[in-house]
C-alpha cells in the first residue's frame, strides 16, 4: 500500500494517459489499470506492468501508448470494448475511461472514482465496496452484483448508470446505492440482502426475488410483483428526501424534482423473511 506522502506527490504530478494502440475483438485483461497499482511509477515503469491478451501474457506498454505522470489521474482512450477489469481494486484516485469498455470494470472497487463516458460491459463494479462508478451509456448483466455461485454483492459505495441495464443487476446487494437512470432487466435486486437501488425507467420482471431486506424503488413503469411480495399501503416516504438530495449532488434530478412523489409499498420477498420493499411510484401503475 501506498505511503500518504507518496500518494500527495503523486497527486501533484498531474496525470497520465493510456491510449489503445491497436484496434482488436481478442479480450485484454488489464487489472493493473488502477491508481493503486500506478502510484509512484513513471511512464517507463507503468508500461512494464502486465496484462493479459487473450492468453497471452503481455504488458501495457505493448498494449497502450503511455504518457504524463500522476497516478491519481487516469486517463484511458482507444479501443477499449474488449478490455476487462479497469480500476480492479482501486482504492483512491480518479479513472476517466473513453468507453465502450469490457467486463469486469470497477469490480472490487474500494474507493476514489470511476467514469465511464460510454457503455460498460457485465458485471460492473461487481463486489463494489465503497468509491463512485459512474457510466454515461448502458451496462451489461449484473452491475453491482455477484460472481456465479457467490451470495455476496455490491457491499457498498455507488453506481450510476445513466442509461439501462441488463438483468439480475444489484443481485446479492450487501449495502451501497445503485441508480439506473434507465430501464432495469429481469431479477434486478434477486437476493438483495441491504442496500437501495433506484430505477428511474421500466423496471424489469421478478424484481427483488429471494430479497431478504433493502429498497427497490421504482419511478418508472413496472412489471407485476411477485406473487410472493404483498402490498401494505401507499403513502410517502419520509426518508425519500434523503435520497433525493443525494440525487441532486450527483446531478441526476434537479432540484425539486420527484419532490412529493407517493408509492405504493409492497414487502416481501415473503419466502425469505418478507424484510425487503418494492416501493414503485403510484402514478407509474
Amino acid at each position: 500500500m501506498m505511503c500518504i506522502a507518496c500518494a500527495a506527490a503523486a497527486l501533484d504530478r498531474g496525470g497520465v494517459t493510456l491510449t489503445r494502440k491497436e484496434s482488436s475483438p481478442i479480450p485484454v485483461e488489464a487489472d493493473s489499470i488502477c491508481p493503486d497499482r500506478f502510484a509512484a511509477l513513471g511512464p517507463s515503469d507503468i508500461a512494464r506492468l502486465p496484462a493479459f491478451y487473450g492468453r497471452r501474457q503481455v504488458t501495457l506498454g505493448d498494449l497502450f501508448e503511455i504518457e504524463g505522470t500522476g497516478a491519481m489521474d487516469i486517463t484511458v482512450t482507444g479501443d477499449l470494448a474488449a478490455v476487462k477489469k479497469i480500476g480492479h481494486g482501486m482504492t483512491m484516485g480518479r479513472v476517466t475511461v473513453h468507453g465502450p469498455v469490457g467486463q469486469h470494470t470497477g469490480a472490487f472497487m474500494g474507493g476514489g472514482e470511476l467514469v465511464v463516458l460510454g457503455d460498460a460491459g457485465d458485471w460492473l463494479g461487481a463486489y463494489m465496496a465503497g468509491g463512485r462508478l459512474v457510466v454515461h451509456g448502458d451496462a451489461g448483466h449484473y452491475a453491482g452484483g455477484a460472481y456465479s455461485g457467490d451470495t455476496k454483492g455490491m457491499r457498498g459505495g455507488t453506481i450510476v448508470v445513466r442509461g439501462s441495464v441488463g438483468r439480475e443487476a444489484g443481485a446479492h446487494m450487501r449495502r451501497g446505492l445503485l441508480v439506473v437512470l434507465g430501464d432495469a432487466g429481469e431479477f434486478a435486486a434477486a437476493k438483495m440482502l441491504a442496500g437501495s437501488f433506484f430505477v428511474r425507467g421500466r423496471l424489469g420482471r421478478r424484481a427483488g426475488a429471494g430479497m431478504k431486506r433493502g429498497t427497490v424503488v421504482a419511478f418508472g413503469e413496472p412489471a407485476a410483483s411477485l406473487p410472493t411480495f404483498r402490498y401494505t399501503c401507499t403513502y410517502r416516504p419520509v426518508f425519500m428526501r434523503y435520497y433525493l438530495r443525494r440525487l441532486v449532488e450527483l446531478g441526476l434530478v434537479a432540484e425539486g424534482e420527484l419532490e412529493g412523489e407517493v408509492f405504493r409499498r409492497y414487502i416481501g420477498d415473503l419466502t425469505n423473511g418478507g424484510r425487503g420493499e418494492v416501493l414503485v411510484r403510484a402514478e407509474s401503475e
